[in-house]
């Protein structure tokens, strides 16, 4: 599978198999993870991968109750341990984070595995169950598994609704 079919494929998945990860698998996706770039190279991503099934359980439960996370063979904990600022005025921490959740998504797709961005979570909660410090700030969550449902097609936009060149022109 290319980038481009790794891209394409890649989906928000809500039903997964209830079965470890392959460590070689799961290996892979960190990897890809820790190769995303980053603002002035700090890297200053933290992923908390949780793997055991009560603490699966807890996290669903802070995550607005999304049980699907529990079928999950890995739910990630991003974080990012920055306060850094870009000259635009943009936090380096998420995006960096959304850099990295990205890498894992296309190599977690590429290895027959399947993604899911949870922005529904209450941190205070997060952060007790799995034990973060109080000056780190998560960014999102991910379920990371084996897909137990099929890929479906989105609509997406025509490229000249999203892109124009030289000026804006929408």
């Amino acid at each position: 599978m290319d980038v481009a079919e790794a891209i394409r494929n890649r989906y928000s998945c809500r039903q997964y198999q209830d079965r470890p990860l392959e460590p070689k698998q799961l290996a892979a996706v960190l990897e890809a993870a820790r190769q995303a770039p980053s603002a002035k190279n700090l890297q200053d991503w933290r992923l908390v991968v949780v793997t055991d099934p009560q603490t699966k359980k807890k996290l669903a439960a802070a995550a607005n109750n999304q049980t699907f996370l529990e079928q999950a063979g890995a739910i990630v904990v991003a974080c990012t341990v920055s306060d850094h600022v870009m000259r635009c005025g943009q936090a380096v921490g998420p995006i960096d984070i959304a850099i990295a959740l990205e890498h894992i998504c296309l190599q977690a797709t590429e290895l027959g595995l399947a993604t899911c961005w949870i922005g529904s979570f209450y941190a205070d909660k997060v952060k007790a169950i799995v034990g973060i410090p109080a000056n780190v700030t998560i960014i999102e969550l991910m379920a990371l598994g084996y897909p137990a449902d099929a890929y479906k097609e989105h609509r997406r936009e025509p490229i000249e609704r999203i892109v124009c060149f030289e000026t804006w022109q929408f």
